[in-house]
């Protein structure tokens, strides 16, 4: 299976207009934003958990990353409110659950093999700060390692700011409106680039809050067994 699998092409996408495509377990409905490969892939997507779904036990070899949009991700080691962020490194297992029903944002086979640090942020909780951050907005880093960094950037209303695309620039919209060049994007709102030129992001009459990764596109890992 591929999906916006040309990395080297933009794609902006309003992720709440997409249907609910079903995953292997009952109660766990998924928007794919991107993918390569079928349920073991590299992927890119929003997952929602109906009330007391799960999945079973599982390990990730190419690690995972979460950020909790709405409702309470569980799992064995922990409960997860909205705003949580979240990675289990490569090698890492455990059985995802929600007692009350969640969505959520979740990147898999995204790793750096060395990156072995499993993260907790709970983001409503951390304080953001205007240093290294755009002009005009405060940042809050989440992780930074030798081939990406992720962040929350929180822009003032009416803010226009400036990011680099050069290897690879994602941005999920967390809250508010921004455009990004031409791209309008609401919340949930999901744009992925590669581009020689800079990138600028505009929020609208309200402040904004988007996630952002860059640098990850510059050496982009698969599962073993997947085409490519």
């Amino acid at each position: 299976m591929g999906i916006n699998a040309d990395f080297a092409r933009r794609v902006a996408i309003d992720t709440r207009a997409m249907p609910w495509s079903p995953s292997p377990m009952p109660g766990v409905d998924r928007r794919m934003l991107d993918r390569i490969g079928e349920e073991k892939a590299r992927a890119t997507s929003i997952v929602r958990y109906a009330p007391n779904s799960s999945f079973p036990s599982h390990r990730h070899p190419g690690g995972e990353e979460l950020f909790i949009l709405e409702g309470v991700f569980e799992d064995e080691h922990g409960s997860y409110p909205a705003g949580t962020y979240v990675r289990n490194p490569p090698g890492t297992a455990h059985a995802p659950a929600s007692t009350d029903g969640c969505v959520i944002f979740v990147k898999l086979w995204q790793f750096d093999p060395q990156d072995d640090v499993p993260v907790r942020i709970d983001t409503p909780e951390a304080p953001f700060t205007s240093a290294g951050a755009p002009h005009g907005s405060t940042q809050l880093l989440l992780h930074v390692g030798p081939q990406e960094t992720v962040r929350l950037l929180r822009l003032p209303a009416e803010t226009k700011i400036t990011l680099s695309a050069r290897d690879g620039l994602e941005i999920l919209v967390l809250d508010g409106a921004v455009r990004i060049d031409g791209d309008g994007l609401t919340q949930q709102g999901w744009w992925r680039g590669r581009e020689e030129k800079d990138v600028s992001v505009t929020s609208g009459d309200d402040d904004a809050l988007i996630y952002a990764k860059s640098g990850h596109l510059a050496h982009v890992r698969f599962p073993d067994d997947v085409a490519v």
